[in-house]
């Protein structure tokens, strides 16, 4: 059959012409994710993102979602770490949407591998997806999407959170979200649109609360302004509501047990430390560039000191002085557009929020920040507010392409090439430059030879020595290498044990877990006494432990002196830095099987 020369020539040329540029959008999120993760790339097994705290956690809630699919384990709470207590994971960052579909993964080629692939795949999906919405949706142009899309995926503070938060950059279901709900708002189906968009709710819960929290907020704050600027939009109100209807009964009947798990199950806690609030973003963040971009790679210090951030992974605004008047340029050019108005709106509402509780310059206070009153809420009281900016960091992403848009089909030739010149001088210094990384301790070789079997009975645990904490967090990867086949006290990880039961990072410290901690800290080692002995053979019996590993540490040496002295047992070395004090005979009485079994 021939087309018909009137019509089909032109739809042919139209669907060429987008999945060419669909082709080049893919090519580019590529890129840029391998530009972000190229130095862990170079020595996967030898490097860690300059967060290794967090990355180690996320390695092991990989692990985690692994051993669900293996073994069938509980996915909402593990006794891996913090035995024999354990941990509440819906209460966690355990990415089970996403450390589920990429268990084949981990069980192939380990977690630390996937953690890295993880963190590559997000930055990619996240960008694909933007570009998916903008260019189909929101603009006609395709080079218009893709600036957008970039901006979206690799904005300084999506970059930030490449620091060991691929949960945060993992963003793409978001515009989806979107999507789906300006799909349901445009028709009447109010089932099959509501089913689809509880799919992706439920989805996105299992990846990132905070987030479907902020979408949700900033979805019903844009949709209110849209409908009380443009009147005619209200007539979609009655399809949308029907539609989340339907979502809010399937997603809470797929959500209430897992949330129930999260809010009153096992190791559950309400709310996190009161300094929380406190992390929000710096007013002079969004005039200077962040520590991952290309101005400060290659201006002066004086000229690309960034703002105080309230560490180096939630740097989330930090657009610099250019795109900052770029952006105020083409929402003034757009004025009539009460959709734009909408946007610049939600953009500037989330972007005081992240402010938290003070609106600070260059770290003075300014005046009390209205997040002070927000997080004093339940739900709200578990946000950390700087992360409101990645809402700011979307709408500015929507904005840029619409004012990319108009200019490449409407306006002159001459005012072209100069707002265009304008992206380029605006955004060229946020480009983002690779990640840090650090050097990576070894995995020691007891964890995954099965040396420890002979020295660890079914249903008790292993001491790392240190223990593992927010300052000794490598224990979890290195559990994570071996597959979680063994169980450890302590860990890093949110659980009850805060004022007014909020969350803290660690569990309580007991006798021996401190005792080791100062010697760690101070390379001190008190007086030994037969009281002390006592007390770390109790601990041990709590812990239900039945050896102690050491691998490489600070200290090590000193540490391990203490430790044999202090309870009269001679350690096995194990090669390298490794060492195991089988303390059987000592907590039990025999080398076999004792105690309480979990």
């Amino acid at each position: 059959m021939t087309a018909a020369p009137s019509e089909h020539p032109s739809a042919a040329g139209d669907r060429g012409r987008r999945r060419r540029w669909d082709a080049a959008a893919a090519v580019v999120m590529a890129l840029g994710a391998l530009t972000v993760v190229w130095n862990l790339c170079r020595d996967v097994a030898g490097t860690m993102n300059v967060n290794f705290g967090d990355q180690h956690q996320f390695e092991f809630f990989l692990a985690h979602g692994a051993a669900v699919v293996r073994e069938g384990r509980n996915p909402f709470h593990t006794t891996a770490m913090n035995f024999p207590d354990g941990v509440n994971t819906m209460a966690n960052t355990s990415v089970l949407g996403l450390s589920l579909p990429l268990s084949p993964l981990t069980m192939t080629i380990g977690p630390h591998a996937t953690f890295l692939v993880l963190l590559g795949l997000m930055f990619a999906l996240t960008g694909a997806a933007w570009y998916a919405l903008l260019s189909r949706v929101v603009v006609t142009t395709p080079a218009a999407a893709l600036v957008g899309a970039a901006w979206c995926a690799f904005a300084p503070g999506m970059v930030s959170h490449g620091n060991a938060h691929p949960n945060i950059v993992g963003q793409f279901l978001v515009p989806l979200i979107v999507w789906q709900v300006i799909r349901a708002a445009s028709r009447r189906r109010p089932w099959r649109d509501g089913a689809a968009l509880a799919l992706l709710v439920v989805w996105q819960a299992f990846i990132n609360e905070e987030l479907l929290l902020f979408t949700a907020v900033a979805l019903a704050l844009f949709t209110g302004l849209a409908a009380a600027m443009r009147p005619e939009l209200r007539r979609q109100a009655r399809p949308l509501v029907a539609a989340l209807a339907v979502t809010a009964l399937l997603a809470g009947v797929a959500l209430a047990y897992p949330l129930w798990w999260q809010f009153a199950g096992p190791q559950a806690y309400h709310g996190l430390g009161t300094h929380i609030p406190t992390y929000g973003n710096d007013l002079g963040s969004l005039l200077t560039y962040s520590t991952q971009s290309l101005a400060s790679a290659v201006l002066p210090d004086h000229l690309a000191t960034p703002a105080p951030a309230p560490n180096q992974t939630e740097e989330t605004t930090y657009f610099g002085l250019p795109l900052v008047l770029l952006l105020a340029g083409l929402v003034w050019w757009s004025r009539r557009d009460r959709i734009v108005l909408a946007l610049a709106a939600v953009a500037v509402v989330f972007g005081v929020l992240s402010c938290g509780t003070s609106i600070s310059w260059w770290d003075r206070p300014l005046l009390a920040g209205p997040w002070q009153a927000a997080a004093r809420l339940p739900i709200l009281d578990s946000v950390v507010p700087a992360r409101l900016a990645l809402v700011t960091i979307a709408v500015l992403g929507v904005l840029l392409a619409l004012g990319a848009d108009r200019a490449l089909r409407t306006a002159p030739r001459p005012a072209a090439v100069a707002l265009l010149t304008a992206y380029a001088v605006a955004l060229l210094p946020t480009v983002p430059t690779p990640l840090e990384a650090l050097p990576r301790h070894r995995t020691p070789a007891v964890l995954v030879n099965g040396v420890l079997d002979a020295h660890v009975e079914p249903g008790h645990a292993i001491m790392f020595i240190p223990p593992t904490r927010v300052t000794v967090p490598e224990p979890m990867g290195w559990l994570a290498e071996g597959g979680l086949k063994y169980r450890m006290t302590s860990g890093y990880f949110l659980g009850p044990g805060g004022e007014q039961g909020r969350g803290v990072s660690s569990p309580p410290s007991r006798f021996f877990d401190a005792w080791l901690y100062g010697i760690r800290r101070t390379g001190h080692v008190p007086p030994i006494t037969a009281q002390q002995r006592a007390l770390a053979v109790a601990d041990l019996r709590h812990w239900q432990v039945d050896a102690l590993v050491m691998g490489p540490t600070q200290r090590s040496g000193r540490l391990r002196g203490a430790v044999t002295r202090l309870l009269g047992v001679t350690p096995q070395y194990c090669g390298g830095e490794d060492w195991v004090w089988d303390v059987r005979l000592l907590v039990w009485g025999r080398t076999g099987a004792a105690g309480p079994r979990p």
